[in-house]
């Protein structure tokens, strides 16, 4: 064997137990950031790291789920005031928060409907004929953004009763692409990665706060795969996934 093939393969070698022992960073992701977060777990396992494991579901959930114990290295929530609760725990590593995309609010309807929508006065009787598909309103931010705008618009306690509350956006959204429910509400990526839906309407940008994704490292997390993770998703190429998905980045 000539000396320069063993010089390689003895790099292979001492290599490859170092790559083994990486373990893969455990993130907890709002519902509405799958697909998107996916893709970039993908692409950060194509340069060499263990790819991500990620569970998915309202951020209500999730945040309890950490605040309860739940073992994990990320959160990445669809709203502040959840990864607000957690700070105030004292459960985020130290400077490790930081907001990385945003979103918009939208009002949906099966792709076949031909019902047209609009925000002008009497919107709020059409929508009361329900039901209506939204995440739930009580915790669950999409849902939260939306009784808030639909508050703000004048109009929540005539549909309220007409609610269907979802346990997460995605849920929403499927209730909408059955066709059991003539209008949803969920974050424009959602109606964006369904070909059963149509956006009605979009929301005013002045009906609501602000939609913002925060992540953060949890201050349990000893994996230092987690922290990489992190970085990456603030990274050049994280972010041009983000925008094909149709997320705003910060």
């Amino acid at each position: 064997m000539k000396i320069s093939r063993l010089f390689a393969l003895l790099a292979v070698l001492l290599a490859t137990p170092a790559i083994a022992q990486l373990k893969p960073p455990l993130v907890l992701a709002a519902a509405s950031l799958q697909g998107s977060l996916d893709a970039v777990a993908d692409a950060w396992a194509r340069t060499g790291h263990p790819k991500p494991v990620i569970s998915y579901a309202a951020s209500s959930v999730l945040a309890r789920q950490v605040a309860a114990g739940a073992p994990a290295d990320l959160f990445a929530s669809a709203d502040e005031p959840w990864m607000d609760d957690l700070q105030k725990r004292g459960l985020l590593a130290a400077g490790s928060r930081v907001d990385f995309v945003g979103n918009d609010l939208v009002l949906i309807a099966p792709i076949a409907s031909r019902t047209r929508f609009s925000w002008q006065p009497g919107f709020a009787t059409k929508l009361a004929a329900g039901p209506l598909a939204m995440a739930d309103p009580e915790s669950v931010p999409a849902g939260k953004y939306g009784k808030a705008a639909l508050e703000k618009l004048g109009a929540w306690g005539t549909i309220a009763p007409k609610v269907v509350r979802a346990e997460n956006v995605r849920a929403a959204l499927a209730l909408v692409e059955r066709g059991a429910a003539p209008f949803g509400i969920v974050y424009g990526t959602d109606a964006r990665a369904s070909k059963a839906v149509r956006v009605a309407a979009v929301f005013p940008a002045t009906s609501h706060v602000p939609i913002t994704y925060p992540v953060a490292r949890l201050k349990g997390s000893t994996n230092a795969e987690g922290e990489e993770f992190r970085k990456f998703l603030l990274s050049r190429a994280a972010k041009a996934i983000f925008v094909s998905y149709g997320f705003q980045v910060k």
